[in-house]
């Protein structure tokens, strides 16, 4: 009897330890996106291949002619050859920081996705499919390319808009970028979109690299396409 006893306060005590405890919370980790494309690029420090699941706070980066594909809701994120970024979700929608290289992002709608780069935040101005490019140049410099619809650049409260098929060098110390009189130089003779006492200062430049640039166009016209 006594045997029968110490048995069942074993199985007593393994049944509690292995029961949840009512009141006790479990972490949400919903996934973010999932990688449709990949070569040569990692997820952390795993590699990274078709059908890798990524979370927020994830690093997506890629090696020398490599490259990087990331769904993620309404909204598309491309890595290109030595970049890096680190993913995210604000409000229920993905964004990512641009830490180095080149991103380019499309979205089905103004709220789908963020692109951040040193302290500028890069998105969609309408719910119209956007396409939009970033090369993080230096911590003060980027250049940022509206392919397809136009993009709103925020640096804390001021805004400016990059029409779409247009090219900006973004200088975020404009202070010490402005010449004398307050003013940059742009390619084709242009002058910065915007001058003065601003937080930041966009400079037209020529748009390059017209085949990389349809490539992907192509590859990221249609966000909600499965």
């Amino acid at each position: 009897m006594q045997r029968l006893r110490a048995v069942g306060a074993a199985a007593l005590v393994l049944s509690l330890a292995c029961a949840p405890i009512w009141g006790a919370t479990t972490p949400n980790v919903a996934p973010l996106g999932t990688v449709i494309a990949a070569e040569r690029a990692h997820v952390g420090q795993a590699i990274a291949d078709v059908g890798t699941t990524v979370y927020g706070g994830d690093t997506l980066s890629t090696e020398m002619q490599g490259s990087v594909q990331l769904r993620a809701g309404a909204a598309r994120l491309l890595l290109q050859s030595s970049s890096s970024a680190i993913v995210n979700d604000i409000d229920g929608a993905a964004s990512a920081k641009l830490v180095s290289g080149t991103a380019t992002f499309s979205t089905g709608n103004a709220h789908a996705f963020t692109l951040f780069a040193s302290k500028a935040a890069i998105r969609p101005q309408t719910d119209a499919p956007t396409i939009g490019q970033v090369t993080y140049l230096s911590e003060k410099e980027l250049l940022v390319t509206a392919r397809r619809g136009s993009l709103a650049i925020s640096v804390n409260d001021e805004t400016q808009v990059i029409a779409e098929g247009n090219s900006y060098r973004v200088l975020l110390d404009p202070d010490a970028a402005q010449g004398p009189q307050g003013t940059g130089s742009g390619g084709g003779g242009r002058g910065p979109l915007k001058a003065g006492r601003s937080q930041f200062l966009i400079v037209a430049v020529a748009i390059t690299g017209v085949a990389t640039g349809f490539a992907i166009y192509k590859a990221l016209e249609s966000p909600d396409r499965p």
